[in-house]
C-alpha cells in the first residue's frame, strides 16, 4: 500500500504562484510514476504533469512553459511549481502514484482569482 498527501493549496490572483507538494509513504520502493491531476467543478479530471521514476516529465499543453513537477526521491515527494497561475487552473489538484496498485490522493483545493 501506497499513502499520498497532499499539501500547498490555496487561494491566489491570477498571474501569481504557488506550490504543492505530495508525500509518499508505505510500499514506495514500487511507485515508477508519479503525477499530478486536477478536476474543475463540472469537469473530469485532467492530466496537469506526470513524472516518472528516471525523472523523464510529461506536461499538458495548457501548463506548458507555467507549471513545473519535480521529485526528490530520498524524500519520497513530488512537487508541482505553478507560475503564472489563471482563473482557470482553478481546481482541485490530485496527487497519483502507479505502483504495483494506482493510488490517488484526497486531494487539495487550488482557486485562482481574476
Amino acid at each position: 500500500q501506497v499513502q499520498l498527501v497532499e499539501s500547498g493549496g490555496g487561494l491566489v490572483q491570477a498571474g501569481g504562484s504557488l506550490g504543492l507538494s505530495c508525500a509518499a509513504s508505505g510500499s514506495i520502493r514500487s511507485i515508477n510514476f508519479m503525477g499530478w491531476y486536477r478536476q474543475a467543478p463540472g469537469k473530469q479530471r485532467e492530466l496537469v504533469a506526470t513524472i516518472t521514476s528516471a525523472g523523464s516529465t510529461n506536461y499538458a499543453d495548457s501548463v506548458k512553459g507555467r507549471f513545473t513537477i519535480s521529485r526528490d526521491n530520498a524524500k519520497n515527494t513530488v512537487f508541482l511549481q505553478m507560475n503564472s497561475l489563471k482563473p482557470e487552473d482553478t481546481a482541485v489538484y490530485y496527487c497519483r502514484a502507479i505502483g504495483h496498485y494506482d493510488y490517488w490522493g484526497r486531494g487539495t483545493q487550488v482557486t485562482v482569482s481574476s
